[in-house]
This record gives structure tokens, sequence and C-alpha cells, in this order.
């Protein structure tokens, strides 16, 4: 999960700054991680229990828990206010949303998850928890899709493949678009985008430009291609390691936990 949160750093200064260019320092000394890692992170810790118990039900519950605990100890990270509306009020339960919330932070369900349709019930689950409209719960399963496949061999090909069978037309290119793309925090108007700016990435930097170069959601945009891009890539230890330099303890303790927890190291070519 160190890509979407490189994502989010990256694009942090960015989303209302839009740039329409890939050229631009990478990390700018004003980066900062927001509510995309905020998020990210509490799904995570709902991973780590998930994968010792293997109950859904559970896992819901964990999320949902740690999403307000650390979305109130991180008041100022950015949420939308009807999210924000949501983490005041304990009793206040899914509310319609079909933005890319749910599509931002599903990024661990993929690897603790031992086949695709797990993954993608996983995706459910969490996105639901807030995101529960038709179009959120798309965005989330689809990036958690392109995750798990790319961790497992697909090729970018096969990728394509997928997300156009089961998820969206992928018709168009990031050159074509990028001049024209304005703010959009749909899941339908900005996980496309994401998804295509990894496939069309020759490495994990030049996704993450690719998505912040729209403009736009910079950040979200960056998160999520982040994402996938790691699990195709891998990310350079140098860029890793600048981005530890944003974080504070609580969210480097949880990304400790997490690799620990799942092994990120180890090759899980699991069946598909």
């Amino acid at each position: 999960m160190y890509g979407a949160i490189i994502g989010d750093i990256v694009g942090s200064v960015y989303e209302f700054r839009t740039i329409k260019q890939k050229e631009f320092k990478f990390f700018k000394d004003r980066c900062f991680f927001t509510d995309d890692t905020v998020m990210t992170c509490a799904i995570a810790l709902a991973c780590i229990k998930y994968k010792e118990t293997k109950n859904l039900e559970e896992f819901k519950k964990v999320a949902e828990s740690e999403m307000r605990r650390l979305g109130n100890k991180y008041p100022d990270a950015g949420y939308g206010y009807r999210f924000f509306d949501w983490l005041q009020d304990e009793k206040m339960g899914p509310y319609n949303s079909y933005a890319n919330g749910g599509a931002m932070r599903t990024a661990p369900v993929a690897y603790v998850a031992d086949t695709l349709e797990e993954a993608l019930t996983l995706a459910e689950a969490q996105c639901s928890i807030t995101h529960n409209h038709p179009d959120g719960i798309k965005g989330a399963k689809a990036i958690a899709a392109c995750i798990f496949l790319a961790r497992n061999g697909a090729t970018k090909e096969d990728i394509r493949k997928y997300i156009e069978d089961n998820f969206y037309q992928l018709d168009f290119t990031i050159p074509a678009i990028h001049r024209k793309y304005k703010y959009d925090i749909s899941a339908a108007g900005s996980v496309p985008q994401a998804i295509e700016s990894f496939l069309e990435g020759t490495d994990f930097e030049d996704s993450i430009r690719n998505a912040i170069c729209l403009g736009g959601d910079a950040d979200t945009l960056a998160c999520m291609t982040g994402s996938i891009a790691e699990s195709f890539f891998g990310i350079p230890e140098e860029i890793k390691e600048r981005a530890l330099s944003f974080l504070d303890p609580e969210v480097k303790t949880c990304l400790e936990k997490f690799n620990q927890s799942v092994n990120i190291s180890e090759n899980n070519n699991k069946a598909l």
C-alpha cells in the first residue's frame, strides 16, 4: 500500500493547483499526506484482523471503527463534507455516495485476498460502509481487481481486458484527455482515468505523473494509480524512503504492521 500513499503525497500539492504536464518535481517540500492515506491505513488495520479471522462481518466492524478513530485523529486531512459528517456522527450509516472515497482506500484488500472474488467482496464491504452507491462500489472493486491481478502476474493486456469486460470502457488515452479533463471526484469520472494512467505508465513514477498531469482531484487520482502501479512495477527504494519522511509515527506504524502481516516481499502467485 506504499503506492497509494506515495501517490497521495505527491499529488497533495496539485489538487487545487492543477499542473497539466508530466515534468514537475516529484516530491515538493510542502507535500503532505491527506485523507487518502488516513483511510487507506484504516482499511489496512481491518485487513490485518481479517487475515487472522477471515470473517467478513468482523472486517466491516473493524474497518468502520478504524475509519472513525483515525479520521477523528486527523480531522484536518481534507475529507469531503459528507464523510466528515459521518466521522462526527457515530449513528450515521452509509450515505449513498458515488464518489471515489471507497476506491482510494481499497488497496489493502488486494493483499489479504486469496482469490479475485474475495478481493472484490472485501472491496465492496469496505466501500459500502460509507459509499454504498453502485458507482462508488464499482470503482472500489475495479481498483482492487487491478491490484490483485497485477500482483498475481497478469499483463497489462489482461488487466485492460478484465476492466473493460467487467467495469469500464477505457476508450481514451491520457495525452488525448489531459488538457480538457477537469476536477471530478465521482468514481465513474476518476477511476477509469486512474487505471489508464497506470496502463500507459512505463514505470511506477511515470504512472503517477500520468495521473497528476490530468489535474483535478490529483491526490486521489495518483493514490489510486499508485496503488496499482506498485503491484505491477514495484517501487524504487529511494522513492519509498523519501515518502516515509512525510509520514508521522502512527502512519509509519500502520505500514510496518501491514507489511509484516501480509509479508509484502513474498511472491504471491496465487491461482486466480
